[in-house]
Parts: structure tokens; sequence; C-alpha cells
């Protein structure tokens, strides 16, 4: 797709080894990992928990030229959906590309999208209904 994924977290590079060697739900990933012991790119984004220590859950994805095209932040004990976060990474690809409107029943290039317009307001549940036109 395009993309370099990197996940970042405030743990050490050791624990991420042990992470990966151990937790057999990341036996596989390929991935970078960086740690961010000191928590300043945590704090860059706003997901900082300076009582704590730690950082919430955050997924952000950020174009070439700088550009945030989505992001998301879940609490601590939240999980993330990869299915959900592949949805919405190429809902930013698409919409980055297009002037149209991703609604949550998309899921990739061909399916229904609406168009924003004046003619839209109040009326998103109707074009869904009608092939992404509002009577």
């Amino acid at each position: 797709m395009g993309a370099e994924l990197i996940t970042v977290s405030c743990d050490t590079h050791f624990t991420h080894l042990a992470w990966h060697t151990v937790e057999k739900e990341l036996a596989d990933v390929k991935f970078k990992m960086g740690s961010d012991k000191t928590g300043d790119l945590a704090r860059q984004f706003g997901v900082y928990l300076g009582d704590d220590g730690l950082a919430l859950r955050g997924t952000f994805v950020i174009a070439p030229d700088g550009r945030l095209l989505f992001s998301e932040v879940n609490f601590l004990n939240v999980g993330r959906n990869v299915d959900e976060l592949m949805r919405k990474f190429k809902a930013a690809l698409y919409v980055a590309k297009k002037d149209e409107g991703i609604p949550p029943t998309w899921n990739e290039e061909g399916d229904l999208t609406l168009k924003p317009s004046a003619k839209m307001v109040g009326k998103v549940h109707e074009a869904l209904s009608n092939d992404g036109n509002p009577t």
C-alpha cells in the first residue's frame, strides 16, 4: 500500500524484545518497533499521561508530506482491531485523493461513498439508503 508501519511505545527495546519473543500474538510481527522511553514523542502527539509515565494507545496515519490523515486514541486497556484500523487507513488514503465522504460501511474502493454538499446536510441516512443520493 506504499506505507511504512512503525509502532512506538514508552517501553524499552528490551521490553519490546520480550513481548515479541514471549507473547504469541506478536510472534509474526515484521514491522519496526520504536522506543519512546522518555515519553517525548507521546507528549508531542498528546497521548502521554505524565503522572503515570504511560501513554494512551494512539494510532496516527501521517502522509509523506506530514499531514495527519487519521488518528484514533484509546484508553490503556482498550484493544485495537487491526481490520478496522486497516479499513480506516484505506479510507484515509482514498479521501486524500477524492472529495468524497466515507460512511462507516465502506471497506474498499468501489464501495458507496458520499459527496459532501449542502444537499447532504441532514440527509446522510437517506443517501446511504439510496445509493449515495439524497432526494
